[in-house]
């Protein structure tokens, strides 16, 4: 066993303890989340902490990706949007879990990379799309679960309207520094209503977009 494997292997039992989904648990023991970090970071990599990346953007800290993934309740048949692909780590670790992963990035330059990163670990289940994930994306709608990995002001409207009957969305929703982690499932019959949950609080860097926080550069 590498050290990287050792390491990883280690966040898994001491950071994940409160992570019941064991599919989840297997996921994040096989991806390599030194791979999506910066090369000067790679020894900080399983660290349960958020770690910079490119663009101003962030890859979020082990259990807030484990515990996004686990409310998502996943099958492993899913159609999956996740909005904001960044680095690439919670692509990789849905491409796992779900049949079919399609994740939009506002930034070209990281989509990009990500699409890089994904390839290279032979994740044929992934398309990554440059565009303004607050919209979603409604030519590949609809979805059995939705995972947003950036703090919005409100729910964007589009992401609830591609959910599939039954589907989950994930989000974390509040103002620019503190957020709590919601979920919404539309329901089988009612396709209006929706059941919403509230869970931890958590901090993200803002979803911006049209549906998000707008962007004053």
């Amino acid at each position: 066993m590498s050290h990287f494997e050792r390491v990883r292997h280690r966040m898994v039992e001491e950071q994940l303890r409160d992570i019941r989904d064991v599919r989840v648990l297997e996921a994040m023991s096989m991806v390599p989340r030194h791979a999506f970090v910066p090369d000067v970071l790679t020894g900080r990599a399983y660290e349960d902490k958020p770690l910079p990346i490119a663009k101003q953007q962030t890859i979020s800290q082990p259990w807030i990706v484990a515990r996004m993934t686990e409310l998502l309740q996943l099958t492993g048949d899913e159609n999956a949007l996740e909005v904001g692909t960044g680095s690439g780590y919670q692509t990789a670790i849905l491409a796992q879990l779900c049949r079919r992963v399609v994740s939009v990035e506002r930034h070209g330059e990281l989509a990009k990379g990500a699409t890089r990163k994904l390839q290279s670990m032979g994740l044929r289940n992934v398309t990554v799309l440059a565009s303004d994930g607050s919209m979603g994306r409604s030519d590949f709608a609809p979805y059995d679960v939705i995972l947003v990995t950036a703090g919005a002001p409100a729910v964007p409207r589009p992401l609830l309207e591609q959910l599939a009957p039954g589907g989950r969305l994930v989000i974390p929703v509040g103002d620019l520094q503190s957020q709590v982690l919601q979920r919404f499932t539309r329901d089988l019959s009612d396709l209006s209503q929706f059941r919403e949950e509230h869970f931890a609080y958590c901090r993200f860097v803002p979803l911006l977009g049209r549906y998000g926080h707008q962007d004053s550069q």
